[in-house]
């Protein structure tokens, strides 16, 4: 199985040789939870998302790839920060490919829907708040859930 390995300033990570535009959204309820997914490729918690088509808009891509990966159809309400840090990479076993993070982080509200894994989430969950932290997961990606969570206005990086 192919697997994603995540590497943050690590001296020993591949140099990447690719760069891939992609989104995450912090998706929540009206319960103020947050819908997280394992990933399949990791077994980690994360925040739907993936790589902008051709073709595609930004809110277009995140609305797709939140639906793709968990069920739940969600409407774009902001943005948490853009993100590009040349120390994170991602090596994509199955292929061979090192991606230089970047990617935008958006907001949405669920409009419809139910949690719903699929090929790329073994599960799918609404996390309350004070739960965010049980959840096994990447720096980078705990990183942009606490930036939605500060009221300082977009995070550029």
């Amino acid at each position: 199985m192919s697997q994603r390995i995540d590497y943050h300033n690590d001296p020993n990570a591949p140099a990447a040789n690719s760069l891939v535009p992609s989104v995450n959204v912090v998706v929540t309820n009206d319960a103020d939870e947050v819908l997280l997914i394992r990933r399949s490729d990791n077994g980690n918690w994360a925040l739907p998302g993936g790589a902008i088509d051709l073709g595609e808009s930004i809110p277009q891509a995140a609305i797709r790839e939140t639906f793709e990966e968990t069920g739940i159809t969600c409407e774009i309400t902001g943005l948490v920060g853009t993100y590009s840090d040349p120390r994170h990479v991602i090596h994509y076993t199955s292929n061979d490919e090192v991606r230089q993070e970047f990617s935008l982080v958006l907001t949405a509200r669920a409009i419809s829907g139910q949690p719903t894994p699929s090929t790329e989430s073994s599960e799918v969950r609404w996390v309350p708040r004070h739960e965010l932290d049980m959840h096994s997961m990447h720096s980078s990606m705990r990183m942009r859930i606490s930036h939605y969570f500060e009221e300082d206005g977009p995070h550029i990086g």
